[in-house]
């Protein structure tokens, strides 16, 4: 699983001109599933972003996690980071999980992710054309690779 973890000081989820998702202050996390992820990779990367201290505490130090600054999440499905670009300028998608395996994984993840910060956290709808809206704050966007752990 590879997610784009970016820290909003506000963002929000539209789809058909209806907001579906609309957060102040925390995360907004871009989560893309390949067919060789399992749920320990869900598990894990769930444990890491909940717990990764990104926003600054009293002294402006990143020192805090979204759980210590009780920030919101939208979660959103993302298949395009699984983009191969190493032939030609079109991407190839082929590496994306079908919705079959996809779209258990990325619900058990948001499942996972709500019992880690222990409060509801939103999200886009899968498959979905969906206009994501954000203000990044810092900017701070970090990328992370279930199958690159550093």
């Amino acid at each position: 699983m590879k997610v784009v973890i970016q820290r909003v000081s506000s963002a929000s989820v539209t789809i058909d001109n209806k907001i579906v998702a609309d957060i102040q202050k925390g995360l907004l996390i871009l989560v893309g599933i390949e067919d060789t992820d399992t749920q320990e990779d869900s598990n894990w990367l769930v444990g890491k972003i909940a717990n990764l201290r990104i926003f600054g505490d009293e002294n402006h130090v990143m020192n805090l996690s979204v759980k210590d600054v009780n920030g919101d999440i939208i979660v959103v499905s993302q298949f395009t980071l699984h983009a191969s670009t190493k032939k030609g300028n079109r991407p190839s998608y082929i590496k994306a999980s079908k919705p079959e395996v996809a779209i258990p994984l990325y619900e058990n993840f948001v499942i996972q992710m709500e019992k880690e910060i222990g409060k509801k956290v939103q999200t886009g709808i899968f498959g979905a054309d969906m206009k994501v809206l954000l203000l990044n704050d810092g900017p701070v966007t970090i990328v992370i690779d279930s199958k690159n752990r550093e």
